[in-house]
């Protein structure tokens, strides 16, 4: 029906089913509401953070001692 191999065909639909997990997992719904919400949180000025300030002072194990 596709005209396609039974190959094309999986191959095809594999590609398809991993596309949507993918766009599942980026696109989020929300109300109004929930959208106020969310910038509230994000929007207020930062906070000091010592155990970021600690771990960003650090040099990563993959970098050269």
């Amino acid at each position: 029906m596709a005209h396609k191999s039974l190959t094309d065909f999986i191959l095809d639909s594999a590609c398809l089913a991993a596309e949507q997990t993918l766009l599942d997992q980026r696109l989020f719904m929300a109300t109004g509401t929930q959208y106020q919400a969310l910038m509230d949180l994000l929007e207020p000025p930062e906070q000091s953070n010592e155990g970021l300030r600690d771990l960003f002072s650090r040099k990563a194990p993959w970098e050269a001692k």
